[in-house]
């Protein structure tokens, strides 16, 4: 069984920045996708960030230019740097990926429990 852990979330004013990481644990062959996600209070869970095996990476229109997701597949862990960060970026955060766990190709979608973010203005 696959599990994911967030960490670093925390509270920051207007224009700071926070790092957000998530590490995966359990047996995984390779990874499919990472993403980050983020649930505002009375507001559906939208995508952040996301990047694929081959790298592909894709930005909410909000937070281009000021957030970066990246990974370290050594470490089975991604991260989630955010910049110049604003008031309307006050969520939870969410990890989410998908791991190929065997040499049959199963793979494992599923989510972190997430993190709370908060940016006073």
């Amino acid at each position: 069984q696959v599990q994911l852990v967030e960490s670093g979330g925390g509270s920051v004013e207007s224009g700071g920045s926070l790092r957000l990481s998530c590490a995966a644990s359990g047996s995984i062959v390779s990874t499919n996708l990472m993403a980050w996600y983020r649930q505002a209070p009375g507001k559906q869970r939208e995508l952040v960030a996301e990047i694929t095996a081959r790298n592909n990476i894709n930005y909410a229109h909000s937070v281009t230019g000021r957030f970066t997701i990246s990974r370290d597949n050594a470490k089975n862990t991604f991260y989630l740097q955010m910049n110049k960060l604003k008031p309307e970026d006050t969520a939870v955060y969410y990890c989410n990926a998908e791991f190929v766990i065997d040499s049959d190709a199963t793979t494992w979608h599923g989510w972190g429990r997430g993190t709370q973010v908060t940016v006073s203005s």
